[in-house]
């Protein structure tokens, strides 16, 4: 290890810097991208808009409010439209490119906010999405407005007073629906509508007035518009007054002149995220089989823009889509997949006929594409978990516009990935990596820190960038980083993914156990010191595991699933149970009891930290309680950490402060058991 460079520790959450969003200037000439840093004095995150050339040199920032994202250029160049949340709600704001840095305009001042704009073809007009509830699109739509206040102190009295009503609203809180809350919050009434407003300034005030295209309970997609700004193509739920609208998602074609209405998909799929050809001929968009959808495959497929007949053009790839748009001569669409440990870029012509973009070890998450200059992307790499790049049309290797980590790394030792495959005992491929610690030294022996994803159907690679840092941490910290992509894993075909339909924790057991034995096989693993985490699904194979084996002498599970029972009655997303394990639970109730690691828990005697977050309302707080009851009760070793404030993400998006924590406790468990005196002397 060079004399200038440090170990990677937990605090630095703080150094470490991501790019979002990129999108191409109608010119080729910019990128605009946004930043994000970590703010150590607020405990959060800004996030500003910044620019760079695509001919290279170096960025420069265009917003500093720390509340800016989805910048969205006009198609005349003259403008950038992006949502901030500079003024309390978020709302859309304008920025002249002519004179860039200039101060931004407010072009919304909706009462819930506004947000994703997307402009019209001839850059006269945004259409956007605002919540909004049904009794204040009544009042809305009969141009009933509160008279302005008289001055700043009447308006604070009035906004407090609206503030005070709305809470009371909501005490006591009527359950109609589900969800009925999600993330770190309880869904309120305002559902999510389509809006358009004229960009010019000093119309009237009835042309100047936002004009509201939909007018039901329930959340629209982005607006997308057709290139002869006719139409806008959205999707939501067909009926509002059905539960998880996700798995009810329709496509709508509406009309600007009017508002019509016309639904172009029906209920056997659940579509969305619709987006129109360049030459107005096609629509291209995601969809999902409803049956098994949990399990299932994203298909991009095609249509008609008066709709017809429907054709997925993905699928002889048999990878996951995870985001799409269009090929500039609208003879192709291009999407990125998670494929084999990292995700490829690629292009599907309209006959399904597909051919790689980008193949990179690196995970190429974000893009945009112009028609001639090229594709703009954020991706991350083994050696970076996230940068700006640009792939231009007369250059063969994509570019790194940006080098927001570079400081950070080079003041840090990064260990290098190192990739391994075994077949498991029902003889299937799997793929995975390790870590070695800083410091190794051939002949010695470490510890193992085994980490299992969630999902169950993720993908995790070298290039994984929400988990770079932890790996990084714990090799820094003396521990062999090892993970793996068990079956269930994306990236790896839908057959692969759907194999652990009705068996979470043997079908997985075996590919992991028998990837702890391959690398144990390599002969640097102390067999005594193995150690074991995961996060949500990887929480329910810690306890599974460690419930079936006491190969393991610490394990760490964050925000599991303990019992299919309970969970299933309590997550926000309430049929996938159903999905994963085929039957309901008043169906066969012994059938997810026996399948569950709290029914097992009586068995591990592996010391256990338990990590749940008290807003988590994918995987409530209330499976982490019941594990650590039912541990602590038959004799194990077992401590449970609570977080308040933070919902399942906790970890990747959570409090900076909250995630120091976590990585701090987990680490120092693992310590207790891998790192005592004995062991310490060992290693001397």
């Amino acid at each position: 290890m060079s004399a200038e460079k440090q170990l990677i520790t937990a605090e630095d959450v703080y150094r470490m810097t991501s790019v979002e969003d990129p999108r191409i200037s109608p010119d080729g000439r910019w990128i605009a991208f946004v930043q994000v840093t970590t703010d150590k004095m607020d405990n959060g995150y800004k996030r500003n808009i910044w620019l760079v050339s695509t001919e290279g040199g170096s960025p420069f920032q265009l917003t500093r409010s720390g509340k800016d994202s989805q910048p969205r250029w006009s198609p005349d160049g003259k403008w950038l439209a992006f949502t901030s949340g500079r003024d309390e709600k978020p709302q859309i704001y304008l920025m002249p490119i002519t004179a860039p840095g200039g101060e931004p305009r407010a072009f919304t001042s909706l009462p819930n906010g506004a947000n994703n704009p997307a402009w019209s073809p001839d850059s006269t007009r945004i259409a956007f999405l605002a919540g909004m509830n049904a009794e204040a699109r009544e009042r809305e739509a009969k141009n009933i407005e509160d008279p302005k206040p008289q001055d700043k102190l009447e308006g604070k009295h009035r906004k407090e007073r609206k503030d005070l009503e709305e809470t009371k609203r909501w005490d006591p809180r009527i359950v109609e629906r589900i969800p009925y809350r999600t993330g770190t919050a309880f869904l309120s009434d305002n559902f999510t509508q389509v809006y358009v407003a004229p960009v010019a300034e000093g119309l009237p005030k009835e042309e100047a007035k936002p004009r509201r295209l939909t007018d039901v309970n329930a959340d629209h997609n982005p607006p997308q518009w057709s290139p002869d700004g006719q139409y806008i193509l959205t999707a939501r739920m067909s009926d509002p007054a059905t539960d998880e609208p996700w798995r009810w998602s329709v496509l709508f074609r509406i009309r600007v002149e009017d508002g019509t209405h016309e639904q172009l998909t029906e209920n056997d799929y659940s579509s969305f995220a619709p987006s129109v050809s360049p030459d107005g001929q096609w629509i291209a968009f995601g969809r999902l089989p409803r049956e098994q959808l949990s399990e299932r495959y994203n298909r991009l497929a095609l249509m008609p823009l008066g709709g017809g007949d429907i054709r997925d053009i993905s699928l002889p790839l048999d990878r996951n889509v995870l985001d799409f748009k269009w090929s500039p001569d609208s003879q192709g669409v291009l999407f990125n997949v998670g494929s084999w440990g990292h995700v490829e870029l690629y292009r599907a012509s309209l006959n399904a006929e597909i051919e790689p973009l980008i193949t990179r070890e690196m995970d190429v998450d974000a893009f945009d594409v112009h028609p001639e200059a090229g594709i703009a992307f954020t991706a991350s790499t083994e050696a970076d978990p996230g940068e700006l790049y640009w792939q231009g049309s007369s250059i063969d290797e994509p570019a790194q516009m940006t080098t927001v980590n570079q400081k950070f790394l080079e003041s840090v030792t990064v260990q290098p990935f190192h990739e391994i495959r075994w077949k498991s005992p029902s003889g299937v491929e799997i793929q995975g990596w390790y870590v070695l610690p800083v410091g190794y030294e051939h002949g010695k022996q470490y510890p193992l820190a085994l980490n299992i994803h969630g999902g169950p159907h993720v993908m995790w690679g070298s290039t994984f960038k929400s988990m770079w840092h932890e790996w990084q941490f714990h090799a820094a910290r003396g521990y062999i980083a090892f993970f793996c992509n068990p079956r269930g894993s994306d990236g790896y075909g839908e057959a692969f993914q759907m194999s652990l339909h009705g068996a979470w924790g043997p079908v997985a057991m075996d590919d992991i156990m028998a990837g702890v034995d391959t690398i144990i096989a390599k002969g640097f693993v102390d067999t005594e010191r193995l150690a074991i985490t995961g996060g949500s699904y990887g929480g329910f194979m810690t306890t599974w595991i460690t419930s079936h084996t006491n190969r393991f002498i610490t394990a760490a599970a964050l925000r599991g699933v303990y019992n299919m029972l309970s969970f299933s009655g309590t997550t926000d997303i309430v049929s996938f149970t159903s999905n994963e394990m085929g039957v309901e639970p008043w169906e066969d109730a012994a059938f997810l009891w026996e399948n569950s690691p709290l029914a097992h828990a009586h068995k591990i005697k592996t010391p256990m930290l338990l990590l749940h977050s008290e807003n988590d309302f994918r995987v409530p707080i209330s499976e982490g309680e019941q594990m650590y009851t039912y541990i602590r009760r038959t004799g194990g070793t077992v401590k449970l950490i609570r977080f308040p404030r933070e919902g399942h993400d906790m970890t990747r998006t959570g409090e900076p402060e909250h995630r120091i924590s976590s990585l701090t406790h987990i680490i120092n468990w693992f310590d207790t058991y891998c790192y005592p005196p004995k062991a310490q002397q060992k290693q001397e």
